[in-house]
């Protein structure tokens, strides 16, 4: 069994054995330097098993993101988007700018089919019931851990020593009362819809999200105590959510004064289907067109999304030491995971794009033939058009993302002497993916399945029959009400496979020391200098590839084609790292020591890089502390922002020249930007569903980002009040040269707003002055080293334990009070080197939310709060050590970007009154525990206790991916209560 510490800022101390004393690893996050009395220099927030026990959390990322210093990044709730993994975002400067550890070693980057920006360590891979404490280092942390540890490192420290056989289990299910306002919305809209079946609303108390995680821990020692082995296996299930299973997210709210006034949106790409001005009239008896109204044909495309995405997962593994010589430990970690999960969004079918149709189509009726040809109705010419409907008939179209990971380390280290000790090992890290879609259709067969005439025995069929180009085609009768055979849609529907593999592999090799014993020390300290020096190569991998289908972008609705990619870099490095004490015990000066590190790397992509810290630790009299350093850090850009071919893919979420007025001044000034008549523009369709291409890709050109990171704090823990300490650290971050896309939407506000032909040059339109009818029209986003990311504030941690007999309450137990909280001042980001920076700390939207590493709602001011009772309560064997805790999760407010005096944020044409602010949430957890017979913990719990509904924003300002079921699910608790049950049993 091992020991771990209580939520708090304070050090991660040394893991001991039961009963006995010995220190058998020490893990202090920030330095490699061993001292188990060494109290953190840089801020450490660490989070113990039995406060994630508490809180019933059986996913990774939802344990970091319940503290305020991390952001949302990919998860469980992501469907649109999803990577089938689960990243973090500490600080929100990126994933990418996240360091991910096991027991001080790197995680392998995760995803190979993920965004360049989006290539992270998954999470997904950490066993949660086998996780001791997580240590949260903020800030830069390169000199010590190497590139990537820009926003800072989250340490996962496991359990390790461990003798007996322990069983967890744990089941979950979410429950919530629906009845929030917006459904007078959805029913106002199935009134008035012509497919008032697709607005239909949930039942009124609904339970779903089942989720079971089963945890099979061993461990032993070796006859003669001189190593261990533990071993585990683990099997987790959650079933998913709709968003049609929720109120609030039954339909795809428009942004506008009111909900009430906006009402549903949607998708143009609706049923039943669009022809040009037409759409085929479901209320007609006959087969017939009505004129399309596009504020009322659109398709809700909400409720059929994952809110939650079901989610297969089981993996195993080992960690195991012995000692084979008193100065050589032998140790090992064995890891292994499979992980499937499924996303699911709106049903495909054919969107909107330019398609064509012959005037003599044996489907279509004379009415629909004479309103799209006129006088050629009836003979074979042709008509193009655009054309859209969904798939109705065949369901969402699904993405099954297969992960399958491994971690193996092998190493030696021991102590040479009383002052020096070492640690060598090699690591391999794989994740091997593989991806299949579902549900969509192959644009060339749409257009062959459309173009239909009747054969020698007067028979519908596709012209490509008649003429042999493509005898498999099947009619897709979309002219009439029901037309549509599962035929068609075998022919229509294609599958996509694609595979890929990240591979890292490490060899690393360190010496530490302590030179007191050879005179090395300040003349005012009694401790000598501690030193470590050391050595490191790592090599980074990946490959991507798609079959035929993806990789030549022939899936309709794919957002986009999947070109494959291969890359690989290699680093050496030397680092050496000094812990100089300069003062003990002398007045004023209890302790004052100095940190130092300094580490170069040569890199095959990008050449050298120099990483350094220097830091400061003074303990003025005893309970009172000092902390402060600087770190310069680097980040190397990753394989996918090196290798990426470009691509064009769904990437905005605004054309400011679409669907304009012609009153509008606006008119005048596109007209202008891209050199079109008033009349094209005027003819500019806007996408209701807000999503816009962009052209993305690698550069290899690219040069590291550099950051620049200030710390300082104070430490009290007054020897007036026993079990209590405070900690008040103060951060600043500063990027560099950060790698990126400029992103689609600042590019094309840019355009429009100044005219530099910088910006204009990059905006690409299509014949039909469009950004998203074809893949012709685009934004070219590609990657390059851009502006600067900034961010500041403070973080604040306060812990108080304390037994109740100490203020006069004999018999009734122990109290402990948890609080940690951050101040956000500053996060921002400068678009380009040169250009001011804006400012997006209390703001979300489309460009707050998705510029720089921001990908979610920022708020200023976020905190958790629990207070904990363990209680004198007892019931014979079967309850004892019975406690209860409370917990408040606070979520300040935050501002729509648009709304901002900054000329870069603020955008009239985003301002909706729906979307001005998405007030402050209060979650309150009530979770109890006790023990049965000495060896049974049960844990029960109510999360969300009160059922806060999330808040909500319109489609306007509803990025795709974070934003999803007008809410941001990453962030808020969008499903209701999260009630949980568990035990862990001990032989």
């Amino acid at each position: 069994m091992i020991c771990g510490v209580a939520l708090t800022v304070t050090p991660a101390l040394a893991q001991t054995t039961a009963g006995d004393d010995e220190v058998s690893e020490v893990v202090v996050t920030g330095t490699r330097i061993p001292s188990p009395n060494l109290e953190s220099v840089s801020p450490v927030t660490a989070v113990t098993a039995a406060e994630i026990k508490a809180q019933g959390v059986t996913r990774v990322e939802d344990m970091i993101n319940s503290l305020p210093q991390a952001f949302a990044a990919q998860g469980s709730s992501i469907s649109n988007g999803a990577t089938g993994t689960a990243t973090l975002n500490l600080r929100g400067l990126g994933v990418s700018r996240t360091l991910v550890l096991i027991d001080g070693r790197r995680l392998m980057p995760g995803d190979p089919a993920s965004t360049p920006a989006g290539l992270g360590a998954d999470v997904n891979f950490i066993p949660s019931a086998l996780v001791e404490r997580v240590d949260v280092l903020t800030g830069g942390a390169s000199a010590v851990y190497g590139a990537d540890a820009v926003g800072g490192v989250v340490n996962f420290i496991m359990t390790k020593n461990f003798e007996g056989v322990r069983v967890d289990a744990q089941y979950s299910i979410y429950q919530h009362d629906n009845g929030n306002a917006v459904a007078d919305v959805v029913r106002a809209k199935a009134a008035t819809s012509p497919t008032p079946e697709l607005f239909a609303l949930p039942r009124k108390n609904v339970r779903d999200g089942e989720g079971a995680q089963v945890t099979l821990v061993l461990g032993t020692n070796s006859p003669d105590d001189k190593g261990n082995i533990t071993a585990y296996a683990f099997y987790r299930q959650n079933n998913a959510v709709l968003q049609g299973d929720r109120d609030y997210s039954a339909c795809t709210l428009n942004s506008g004064a009111t909900f009430a006034a906006a009402g549903c949106g949607g998708s143009g790409t609706a049923f039943p289907a669009r022809f040009g001005n037409f759409v085929v009239d479901v209320t007609s008896p006959t087969q017939q067109f009505r004129p399309r109204v596009a504020a009322r044909d659109v398709y809700n495309f909400g409720p059929t999304n994952f809110y939650m995405r079901p989610d297969e997962r089981y993996g195993m593994g080992a960690f195991a030491r012995y000692e084979v010589a008193p100065w050589a430990e032998a140790y090992a970690d064995l890891m292994f995971m499979d992980d499937v999960s499924t996303a699911q969004i709106a049903p495909g079918g054919i969107f909107a794009g330019t398609f064509s149709i012959n005037c003599n189509n044996a489907l279509a009726s004379a009415q629909q033939l004479n309103l799209l040809c006129g006088a050629d109705a009836g003979t074979p010419a042709i008509r193009s058009m655009t054309i859209a409907r969904r798939n109705v008939e065949g369901g969402g179209r699904t993405t099954t993302f297969t992960h399958t990971d491994y971690r193996f380390v092998v190493g030696l280290r021991g102590q040479l002497n009383e002052a020096w000790s070492y640690d060598a090992y090699l690591q391999y890290g794989k994740v091997g993916f593989s991806g299949e879609t579902g549900g969509f259709f192959q644009t060339a067969r749409i257009q062959n399945s459309l173009f239909v005439v009747r054969n020698a025995a007067g028979q519908p069929v596709c012209q490509s029959v008649v003429t042999g180009s493509d005898a498999a085609c099947v009619p897709y009768n979309i002219w009439a009400n029901g037309g549509v055979t599962r035929a068609a849609l075998d022919y229509l529907e294609t599958p996509s496979f694609t595979k890929g593999n990240t591979v890292e592999r490490v060899a690393n090799v360190s010496i530490a020391g302590d030179l007191t014993d050879y005179g090395i020390k300040s003349p005012w300290s009694e401790d000598g200098v501690g030193v470590a020096i050391g050595g490191e190569y790592r090599r980074e991998n990946l490959d991507f590839t798609s079959d035929f289908v993806s990789r030549a972008g022939l899936l309709n609705g794919a957002g986009g084609a999947a070109p494959p990619v291969n890359g690989a870099f290699d680093v050496y490095e030397l680092f050496a790292e000094a812990r100089v004490p300069l003062v003990t015990d002398r007045p004023f000066a209890k302790r004052l020591s100095l940190e130092l590190g300094f580490r170069y790397s040569d890199y095959t992509s990008i050449g050298t890089t120099e990483t350094y810290k220097l830091a400061a630790d003074w303990e003025i009299v005893d309970g009172v502390r000092l902390r402060g350093g600087y770190n310069r850090a680097v980040r190397a850009p990753n394989v996918l922002e090196l290798f990426s071919p470009q691509n064009v893919v769904l990437d905005g979420t605004q054309d400011p020249c679409a669907g304009l007025a012609a009153s509008n001044p606006l008119v005048a000034r596109c007209a202008q930007a891209f050199g079109l008549t008033t009349a094209q523009v005027l003819a500019i369709e806007a996408n209701p569903a807000n999503q816009y291409n962009g052209q993305v890709g690698g550069n290899p050109n690219l040069d590291p980002e550099t950051s620049d990171t200030y710390t300082l704090g104070a430490v009290f823990t007054p020897t007036f009040l026993p079990g209590f300490n405070f900690t008040v650290d103060y951060f600043n971050i500063k990027v560099k040269d950060y790698i990126s896309g400029i992103g689609a939407d600042v590019i094309i506000n840019r355009c429009v707003q100044t005219l530099d032909p910088f910006f204009c040059n990059l905006v690409n339109r299509d014949a039909a002055g469009s950004i998203w009818l074809s893949s012709n029209g685009f934004v070219t986003d590609t990657t390059l080293n851009t502006g600067g990311l900034r961010t500041k504030g403070f973080d604040f941690n306060a812990n108080y334990r304390t037994d109740l007999d100490a203020i006069g309450l004999s018999n009734m137990g122990a109290v402990t009070i948890n609080f940690v909280g951050t101040l956000l001042d500053d996060l921002s980001v400068q678009s380009l080197p040169g250009d001011a920076f804006f400012n997006c700390a209390g703001k979300y939207g489309t460009i707050c939310s998705v510029s720089g590493g921001l990908s979610s709602p920022n708020p200023k001011w976020r905190h958790k709060f629990r207070v904990a009772w363990k209680t004198p309560l007892e019931y014979g064997e079967w309850m004892k050590d019975v406690s209860v805790a409370l917990q408040w999760r606070h979520f300040d407010k935050v501002k729509l970007d648009a709304y901002d005096s900054d000329p870069q944020l603020n955008n009239t044409g985003l301002q909706y009154e729906t979307d001005r602010v998405l007030r402050a949430r209060d979650y309150f957890d009530l979770t109890a525990g006790w023990t049965m017979r000495d060896n049974i913990a049960v844990r029960v719990g109510v999360n969300n206790l009160f059922d806060k509904d999330p808040p909500l924003n319109g489609s306007s300002n509803c990025p795709t991916g974070p934003c999803n079921g007008n809410t941001w699910p990453q962030v808020y608790d969008a499903l209701g209560r999260f009630i949980f049950v568990g035990a862990t049993v001990d032989f």
